[in-house]
């Protein structure tokens, strides 16, 4: 019987260590071509846009797809697990944890595999529901000292701070201003909304690395083309969600001042055909859009973890095969 996991059930089982592993277990296999990752697509009305994302990695048996809908009233997320062998519904689970955990994850992984190892500070731009997974993240890859964050909202901020200083065990404190974030940072991190760019690149030390989350859509911009121009490694979850929507990269691109043979899968570097930080001193930059992929990947963990505990509740539809026919 296919499972139903609730927001409360993917709380109870899903960990950032969980998370890590299936984001990039992912990412290898997409770069090892065993992984099938389709770019977001979007139907848009004048109040609502429906947002789908998927894709498949057999490895799991596992094919599916988010759908989310974005809305003044908020944002509702779904995904849907199939069998990629019997084509069976595997799993409908309630996604705004798995989407926040799995993004955080993927910010994550990238600092594991292009961060200095002896990252301690990290300055984090936002203090919403997506930079809790970031902060988490950053502190589970890296041995973090400090975390600093910056965000418009002086009482949220303080908030988050003290909900994350006891969640890492670490120092996770306010900064005053954007150029306090970034300055001695050996890690930064963009989790925000903006359509204008949030730092100089002035303010980046040698060695950095960026993690830029929100600028999945033309519209959105944290970074400028002044810090994008100082990486010397751009990597990106994938080359083609990057061309449609990567906020922070289509300037420079449509000028011609970035190419996309430029930018460098992360995938690529896990699965070692792809160098990643060449030394110490260079500044890294990885553009995270999203991936069905790594919905998928972590999905499936969820859902092993689910029936290995007796967690969920099943649905009474979606494991009868109906009669294959032309045209449907």
């Amino acid at each position: 019987m296919p499972l139903f996991l609730s927001e409360s059930d993917v709380g109870r089982l899903l960990t950032m260590p969980v998370a890590l592993e299936a984001v990039e277990f992912a990412h290898r296999e997409l770069a090892l071509g065993r992984g099938i990752d389709l770019p977001r697509q979007r139907t848009r009305l004048p109040q609502t846009t429906l947002h789908i994302l998927q894709g498949a990695l057999p490895a799991l048996d596992a094919i599916g797809y988010k759908a989310y809908t974005s809305n003044r009233s908020g944002v509702r997320f779904l995904v849907h697990l199939f069998g990629a062998s019997s084509g069976t519904l595997r799993a409908v689970i309630e996604a705004d944890r798995l989407g926040m955990m799995r993004t955080g994850a993927a910010s994550g992984v990238a600092t594991r595999w292009l961060a200095r190892p002896d990252a301690g500070v990290a300055g984090v731009f936002g203090a919403g529901w997506q930079a809790e997974g970031h902060v988490e993240a950053l502190c589970a890859v890296r041995p973090l000292r400090r975390v600093k964050v910056f965000a418009r909202n002086a009482e949220r901020l303080s908030a988050f701070c003290a909900l994350m200083s006891e969640r890492v065990g670490i120092e996770v404190v306010p900064a005053s201003s954007a150029e306090e974030t970034v300055r001695g940072s050996d890690i930064v991190s963009t989790v925000t909304t903006s359509a204008t760019p949030l730092f100089d690149a002035a303010w980046l030390s040698p060695g950095t690395h960026i993690n830029a989350a929100g600028s999945n859509s033309p519209i959105r911009r944290e970074l400028g083309e002044d810090v994008v121009k100082r990486c010397a490694l751009i990597a990106v979850d994938s080359v083609a969600t990057a061309l449609a929507e990567a906020g922070d990269l289509v300037p420079a691109l449509e000028k011609g001042r970035l190419h996309a043979r430029q930018m460098v899968e992360l995938g690529d570097v896990i699965a070692g055909r792809h160098a990643g930080r060449a030394a110490d001193a260079e500044i890294t930059l990885f553009e995270s859009q999203g991936m069905a992929i790594q919905d998928v990947a972590v999905a499936a963990r969820l859902v092993s973890l689910a029936h290995e505990r007796g967690i969920g509740a099943g649905l009474p539809y979606g494991d009868r095969a109906s009669e294959c026919r032309g045209n449907i």
